[in-house]
Order: C-alpha cells, then sequence, then structure tokens
C-alpha cells in the first residue's frame, strides 16, 4: 500500500547549488531578476537540488515547468513561505524557527523597505547559533554568497527551517 514516506533534506547539496549559482544563473530557469526578483526562484532551485521532489498541485503546489509552467510558490516569496510550511503531501516541508535553530540549506526571509517579507536568501553557513553576523547566505536578484545576514538593513526576518520531504511510495 502506497504511502508518504517522508526523507531527509541533503543540506550539503542545497549549499553546493548555491555556492555553484550564486553569481550565475542555471539556464534551466528562467532568471526573474527583471520582472519582480530572482531571490525566491534561486531559493526554490537550492531546495529542490536538496530533495528532488517537486509538489505539482495546481496553484497551491511548487513547482517549476518554464516561465510559464510554474507554482506560484516557486516564485513568490509568500507562497514560498505558505507551501513550506503547510504542505502535507509531495515536496519539502519545513518550520518556522528561531535564528539559533536555522542550519545550511534553510532559508530566511526578509522584509527591508516594505511591510511584506519580499526577500529569500538562502543560509548557506551557521557559526554561533542565533549569532546573525555568522549567519552566511546567499542570493539572487542582487547576486552575493556568504554574506553575511547582519549585512542586511531589514525590519524583521524569519527563518524556515526545511524538516524533509515526502515521497508517494
Amino acid at each position: 500500500m502506497k504511502q508518504w514516506k517522508i526523507h531527509p533534506y541533503d543540506r550539503s547539496a542545497a549549499v553546493a547549488y548555491a555556492h555553484q549559482w550564486a553569481y550565475g544563473f542555471n539556464p534551466r530557469y528562467y532568471n526573474f531578476t527583471n520582472i519582480g526578483g530572482d531571490c525566491t526562484n534561486f531559493a526554490s532551485q537550492c531546495i529542490y537540488a536538496g530533495c528532488g521532489i517537486m509538489n505539482y498541485t495546481e496553484t497551491f503546489g511548487w513547482y517549476y515547468l518554464d516561465i510559464n509552467h510554474r507554482a506560484p510558490a516557486w516564485t513568490g516569496v509568500i507562497y514560498l513561505y505558505q507551501f513550506l510550511t503547510r504542505n502535507q503531501e509531495a515536496g519539502p516541508f519545513a518550520r518556522e524557527v528561531s535564528p539559533r535553530e536555522v542550519m545550511p540549506g534553510d532559508i530566511c526571509q526578509l522584509v527591508i523597505d516594505q511591510e511584506n517579507f519580499h526577500h529569500s536568501p538562502v543560509i548557506v553557513s551557521v557559526g554561533r547559533p542565533g549569532n546573525l553576523d555568522e549567519i552566511l547566505v546567499a542570493a539572487h536578484t542582487y547576486p552575493t554568497d556568504n554574506k553575511p545576514l547582519s549585512g542586511y538593513d531589514f525590519q524583521k526576518v524569519r527563518f524556515l527551517h526545511i524538516e524533509g520531504f515526502r515521497r508517494w511510495e
């Protein structure tokens, strides 16, 4: 009998992908920099590198086939948050945690100059737990790698700890 099976998230694969593509764009994916930003597209690519499973549920899933065939969660900050924290089916799932609980491969989301979260850097390294100077990130839109989270001028931050992914088996 088939059921959802939980698998561990491959953090090292997600981080390796982040380092590989931080200053470039994987030609398999559209570059959204000039049409709203590429940060969440890049974060989704990194998460996918760490799990290899997409969720093809229309509207509320998390997938990318091409620019015209993708879920809002693949490229939208709030939609990625909603998908990861609510997902009970195929693909990755996460919970919001304190900065003391983050690990490489997790995602942080920032409010910088608006009221809403609108930037999704990928955590690539964690020094002392909870120290924002020692949480290093990679991101797109404004390409960066190994940037201290404290280097952003943000008003609010939240952290998404990827707990694993589900696959139907």
